[in-house]
């Protein structure tokens, strides 16, 4: 079964900006500021989000109402 366009789209742009999170794996401390620095790894990501609090505001697709005909 294949999905459509818009659909795979909105897909694609989910699974973006789910990796887009307020977090990074402790070695790219080490990697972008060296092996002296302590900072948190939180620093180096741009965009904080939650699945909780920040939703993403992806509009629903527009429907035709069939009760109108």
């Amino acid at each position: 079964m294949t999905v459509p366009k818009r659909q795979r789209q909105k897909k694609i742009k989910l699974a973006k900006a789910g990796s887009q999170t307020k977090w990074a794996p402790f070695w790219v401390v080490v990697k972008k500021y060296g092996a002296g620095k302590r900072i948190h790894p939180s620093r180096t990501t741009r965009i904080k989000r939650n699945w909780r609090i920040r939703k993403l505001k992806i509009k629903p697709r527009i429907i035709r109402k069939r009760h109108l005909g």
